[in-house]
C-alpha cells in the first residue's frame, strides 16, 4: 500500500517537474524591453547552479505534502464502518470473527487489533488478560509508528536542508564578490551586482523552501498522532466492551450505594 501510495507521489512530482521544465522556455522567451530580464530570470535563473538544489527540495516538498495527504486519512487508520464492525463482534465475545475481520483489514486499527487481540485470556474473565493486549498494542505502535513517521520525517529534512542550501548560495555569491575585489581592486558596483544578486536570491528561495516545510512538517505529525490516539481510543473501547459483556452479570448484581433492599 506504501509502496503504491510512494509510486503515485512520485509521478505527480514528475507531472510537476515536467511542466515548470515545459513553461521554462515560454517564461524565458517573453517580450520585453532590450536587455531587460523577465521574472524568471531575475528571480530564480539569475541564484546560479545552488538555485537546482532548491528547485529539487521544493518538489521534494510538494511530493512529500501530496503523499501524506493521501496516506494520512481518517479511513487508512480508523475508519467507522470498521470500528463497528468489531465492536459488534467484541461486544458479543466473538473474538475469533474479530480477529478475522481485523486481520482482513489494511487500516492502522485492523493491523492493530489482529496483533493485539490473541493475546485475549479467557481464563482471566475479570480482565481477559488487558495487560498483555495493551502490551502488544503497544509494541505494534512502536514498530508501525516508525514506519509511518518516515515520510513526515523527510518533510523535517527538507526544512533544514533548504536554508543550508541558500546559505552555500550565499557564501558561492559572496565568494564571487571578494574575487571581483581581488582583481579589478575597486569596488565597482556595476561589477559586484550579479555576485550579491545570487547571495541574497539562494537566501531568500531557501528561506521560502524552509517556512512552509517546517509548517507542513508539524501539520501532518500532529495529524498522524491524532489518527493513531483515535485508533487507540478505539481498541481501548473494544476491550471495555468484552469486560462488559463476560462481567455482565457481576455488573447488575451491584446495588447502587443508598438504596435499601
Amino acid at each position: 500500500m506504501i509502496q503504491k501510495l510512494a509510486n503515485r507521489s512520485s509521478r505527480i512530482a514528475a507531472i510537476v517537474t515536467t511542466t515548470v521544465l515545459a513553461s521554462a522556455p515560454t517564461l524565458l522567451a517573453q517580450d520585453g524591453a532590450p536587455g531587460e530580464k523577465n521574472a524568471l530570470q531575475k528571480f530564480v535563473l539569475d541564484g546560479g547552479p545552488t538555485m537546482l538544489f532548491i528547485g529539487l527540495a521544493v518538489l521534494a516538498l510538494i511530493a512529500l505534502c501530496v503523499f501524506n495527504f493521501i496516506n494520512l486519512t481518517k479511513a487508512k487508520f480508523c475508519p467507522d464502518d470498521l470500528k463497528m464492525a468489531l465492536m459488534d463482534h467484541m461486544a458479543n465475545c466473538r473474538v475469533r470473527s474479530a480477529i478475522e475481520l481485523a486481520a482482513s483489514h489494511p487500516s492502522y486499527l485492523g493491523r492493530m487489533m489482529a496483533y493485539s487481540l490473541p493475546n485475549i485470556d479467557a481464563t482471566r474473565p475479570e480482565d481477559l488478560g488487558r495487560d498483555k493486549i495493551e502490551d502488544a498494542i503497544a509494541d505494534f505502535s512502536i514498530n508501525e509508528n516508525r514506519k509511518g513517521m518516515t515520510w513526515i520525517n523527510y518533510i523535517s529534512l527538507v526544512a533544514q536542508a533548504a536554508p543550508m542550501l541558500g546559505l552555500l548560495g550565499t557564501v558561492i555569491g559572496m565568494v564571487q564578490a571578494f574575487s571581483i575585489l581581488a582583481e579589478s581592486g575597486a569596488a565597482d558596483p556595476a561589477q559586484l551586482a550579479g555576485s550579491i544578486s545570487v547571495a541574497l536570491l539562494t537566501t531568500m528561495w531557501g528561506l521560502i523552501t524552509a517556512i512552509p516545510s517546517l509548517l507542513a512538517y508539524f501539520f501532518f505529525k500532529n495529524r498522524f498522532n491524532n489518527l493513531v490516539a483515535d485508533c487507540h481510543h478505539a481498541a481501548e473501547d473494544l476491550i471495555n466492551a468484552s469486560v462488559q459483556t463476560v462481567n455482565q452479570d457481576a455488573y447488575l448484581a451491584k446495588i447502587p450505594e443508598g438504596v435499601a433492599v
